[in-house]
C-alpha cells in the first residue's frame, strides 16, 4: 500500500488552494466586509446566511450550526470522501504533484478511493458516449436532436451522447481502461445477467447528469428505436454517486446564473432544460425521475441565497392532470422557500421544447414571463374539482380551498386572495374571510403543537439562540455567534458572557491576533505575550499563541492551522470562529487602524491591572520604614501612566 501523504505537501495544497473558489462551486457567497464572504450554510438548512469564509486564513465557519474547517475538510464533508482523497482531489485541481512517505507517487489503482474511481469511470463513459454520437450508427440519435431544434453545437454544449446498440460496447471500453467488473457493477451503467454484466444503456440518446461541481455522476437515456422494450426514459439507478432526490439536471450549467439572476426555473425534462438555456433562460434545471423535493430545495435555496431579499422559483408543468398534480406537490413545499414561487403553464399543454420548436425562442421566454403565483394556481386547481354551479359544490370548494389560502406566507397578501376566492366562488367576502381565518388558526395550532403531546420546546434560528439551562454550561451566546459544540465543551471553557466588556475586549484582541498575525511583531509581540487574559477559554487560546510563537505569522493559513493543533480540542471550533469573523473595517487602512486600536486597548487594560496591583502595594507600604521601595513603586506607577498615555496617543 502507498504511504501517507507528506505533511509538507498537505500544507502546500491547503495554502495554494483558493478556499473561496472551491466553496463557490457549492454555495453562493457574497462579500461581507473586507476579505470576508457569507452564504447559506451547506451543512444545515437556514434562512439567513451565517456561513462565513475568510480566504486570508483559509477557513470557513458557520455561526449557525458551528460547522467549521479548512478547504480540505470542506471537500471531505461535501463530497463524502476521506481526508486522503480530498487532498488528492485538491492537488489534482491545482496541478500539484503529491509525495508520499513510502517514496512512491501515490496509491495504485486498487488504493484509489472508491468514489474517485467511480467518478473517473463516469468521465470516461461520458467521453465515450459523446464520441459515439458522431458515428454513422448514431444517425437516429442525431435525427432526434435535429427534429427538436438542437444542432451539433447544442449537443456539445450539453454533452449529449449516444449509446451503441450492442450489448457490451461501453463494457469493453471501460475494461480496456483498466476497470474491473466489481468496480463497474457499482457505477449503475451496467445490468447483470446469467453470463455476467452488460451495458444498461443500448441504442439510446444519452444525457450526462452532473453534480453541482460539474462531475458526471449518472446518465439519462432516451429510447430511439421501436424494438426497444424498455421505458421511454431510463436513468442511472441509485448508486454511491447518484441519488435522484438530490440531483438536478443542468445545475452545473445553471448555478452561476441562478445566483446572479436570483431565479430558478424548474422544468420536466432534459430537452426542456436545453430549450430554455438556448432560448435565453439559463436558470433552468430539471429533476431526474422524481418530484421536486426537500433535498432539491436545499440546493436551490443555497444558490438563490434564499434569505428574504428577493429571488423567485418558477415551476413549469404540462397542462394535463399529471402536470397539475406535480404543481400542487410543489405548492406543498412552498413554505420551505423565502423566495417567491410561481408556476408557468402553457395553455395548450406544450412543454418548453415543443414551444421552442413551434414558435421559437421568444415563446419560451414569454412562457416564463407569464408566470403566476403558485398559490393562485393551487387555489384555481382546487376549485376545478368542484361544481361551482351548485350550493353544495361551492361549499365543498370553500372548505377545500380555504386551507390553501391560509398557507400563504405573506399575511398582507392573504386577505387579498380571500377576496379573490370569494369572487371566484360567487360567495360573500365575509363568509370566505371567516373560513380562511379559521383555517389559518387551525394551521397555527397544529404547527405549535409539540409532537407526541409533550411540552413544546423553543428553538432559535441561526446562531442567536440561547442555551441557558440547557445543561451545556454556557454563560450566554452573543447574537449571531454559535455556541461551542455541546459534546466538546468542558466546564472550564464556558461561553464567555458577551456583556462582559473585558471578555469582549479579549475576544477582539484574539480575532486580531488570529487574522492579522503580522501585527504582532517586535515589541508588540512581547507585550501581547505578556498580557494576562482572565476569561478561561480566551486564556487557553492566548497560551496556545504564546506556545506557537511567531513561526508562521507570515502565513495566516499555516498560523491558524498550527494554533488549532496547540489548543485543547474543545476550543478548536472557537479558534475557527475567531479566525473568520469579519473585522469591522472596509479598507486595508481601516483594518490597520482597527487592529492597532484593539491591541492598544488590550495593552492599556494590562497597564490598568498592573497599576492597580502596585497601588495596592503602595497603600500597604509604610513609606517611612522603606523609603526606597516607596520611591521605586512611585517611579513604576509613573512609567506605567506614561505608557498608557503613549498608547492612547498612538491609537
Amino acid at each position: 500500500m502507498a504511504g501517507l501523504i507528506k505533511r509538507e505537501d498537505i500544507d502546500e495544497v491547503r495554502q495554494r488552494t483558493d478556499i473561496k473558489e472551491v466553496i463557490d462551486g457549492y454555495v453562493t457567497l457574497k462579500g461581507a466586509g473586507l476579505g470576508s464572504y457569507k452564504g447559506l450554510c451547506p451543512f444545515h438548512d437556514e434562512r439567513s446566511p451565517s456561513f462565513t469564509v475568510r480566504p486570508q486564513v483559509g477557513r470557513y465557519h458557520c455561526f449557525g450550526c458551528g460547522e467549521d474547517g479548512d478547504v480540505i475538510s470542506f471537500v471531505q464533508k461535501l463530497d463524502h470522501i476521506s481526508f486522503h482523497e480530498a487532498v488528492e482531489k485538491l492537488a489534482h485541481r491545482i496541478g500539484f504533484e503529491l509525495h508520499y512517505e513510502d517514496g512512491g507517487s501515490g496509491p495504485n489503482r486498487e488504493d484509489i478511493g472508491r468514489r474517485q474511481r467511480l467518478l473517473d469511470a463516469h468521465k470516461v463513459a461520458d467521453e465515450f458516449f459523446r464520441a459515439q454520437l458522431l458515428t454513422p450508427g448514431a444517425a437516429e440519435g442525431r435525427n432526434f436532436l435535429y427534429g427538436r431544434g438542437f444542432d451539433r453545437a447544442a449537443a456539445e454544449q450539453f454533452g449529449v451522447g449516444y449509446a451503441p446498440q450492442g450489448w457490451d460496447s461501453l463494457l469493453k471500453h471501460l475494461r480496456g481502461r483498466g476497470y474491473t467488473d466489481p468496480e463497474l457493477k457499482l457505477t449503475g451503467m451496467f445490468s447483470e445477467g446469467g453470463r455476467g454484466i452488460y451495458d444498461r444503456f443500448r441504442g439510446r440518446l444519452i444525457w450526462p447528469i452532473r453534480d453541482i461541481a460539474g462531475d458526471t455522476i449518472g446518465f439519462g437515456a432516451r429510447k430511439l428505436y421501436e424494438d426497444d422494450q424498455g421505458p421511454k426514459y431510463l436513468n442511472t439507478p441509485e448508486t454511491a454517486l447518484y441519488k435522484k432526490s438530490q440531483v438536478l439536471y443542468g445545475i452545473d450549467l445553471a448555478k452561476r446564473n441562478i445566483a446572479k439572476d436570483r431565479q430558478l426555473v424548474v422544468v420536466e425534462g432534459y430537452t426542456d432544460v436545453m430549450a430554455c438555456h438556448l432560448a435565453g433562460i439559463p436558470t433552468a434545471v430539471a429533476t431526474c425521475g422524481t418530484a421536486f423535493g426537500t433535498e432539491h430545495i436545499k440546493i436551490a435555496r443555497r444558490l438563490l441565497s434564499d434569505d428574504g431579499s428577493g429571488g423567485e422559483v418558477i415551476f413549469t408543468f404540462d397542462g394535463d392532470a399529471a402536470g397539475q398534480k406535480a404543481a400542487l406537490r410543489a405548492f406543498e413545499e412552498d413554505q420551505r422557500f423565502v423566495a417567491q414561487t410561481f408556476v408557468a403553464v402553457e395553455p395548450n399543454g406544450a412543454d418548453p421544447c415543443e414551444l421552442r420548436q413551434s414558435k421559437g425562442d421568444s415563446a419560451v421566454r414569454d412562457l416564463i414571463g407569464s408566470r403566476r403565483p403558485l398559490f393562485e394556481f393551487a387555489i384555481r386547481a382546487t376549485l376545478k374539482r368542484h361544481n361551482l354551479d351548485t350550493v353544495e359544490g361551492r361549499i365543498a370548494a370553500l372548505r377545500e380551498s380555504a386551507p390553501v389560502v391560509a398557507q400563504i406566507r405573506d399575511a398582507g397578501i392573504r386577505p387579498a386572495y380571500a377576496r379573490e376566492l370569494a369572487g371566484w366562488l360567487g360567495m360573500p367576502v365575509e363568509e370566505v374571510s371567516r373560513a380562511v381565518g379559521a383555517a389559518t388558526k387551525r394551521a397555527a395550532q397544529a404547527a405549535s403543537a409539540p409532537p407526541g403531546g409533550g411540552q413544546a420546546q423553543s428553538h432559535g434560528q441561526g446562531g442567536g439562540q440561547g442555551y441557558a439551562g440547557s445543561g451545556r454550561g454556557f454563560a450566554g451566546t452573543a447574537p449571531g455567534v454559535a455556541p461551542l459544540p455541546p459534546s466538546a465543551v468542558l466546564p472550564s471553557f464556558n461561553r464567555p458572557d458577551p456583556r462582559d466588556p473585558v471578555a469582549a475586549m479579549e475576544r477582539q484582541a484574539l480575532e486580531v491576533a488570529l487574522q492579522e498575525p503580522g501585527m504582532l511583531e517586535g515589541e508588540t509581540w512581547q507585550r501581547f505575550s505578556e498580557a494576562r487574559f482572565s476569561t478561561p477559554a480566551y486564556l487557553a487560546i492566548h497560551e496556545a499563541i504564546r506556545a506557537t510563537g511567531l513561526e508562521f505569522s507570515g502565513d495566516p493559513v499555516r498560523w491558524v492551522e498550527q494554533l488549532l493543533q496547540e489548543v485543547p480540542e474543545p476550543l478548536r471550533p472557537l479558534v475557527s470562529e475567531l479566525s473568520v469573523v469579519p473585522l469591522p473595517a472596509n479598507t486595508p487602512e481601516g483594518v490597520l487602524r482597527y487592529c492597532k486600536d484593539i491591541l492598544a486597548r488590550l495593552f492599556e487594560l494590562q497597564i490598568t491591572r498592573i497599576k492597580a496591583e502596585k497601588m495596592g502595594q503602595l497603600q500597604r507600604l509604610d513609606a517611612s520604614a522603606d523609603p526606597e521601595e516607596f520611591q521605586r513603586l512611585n517611579r513604576e506607577l509613573m512609567q506605567l501612566e506614561m505608557q498608557r498615555r503613549s498608547l492612547r496617543s498612538d491609537a
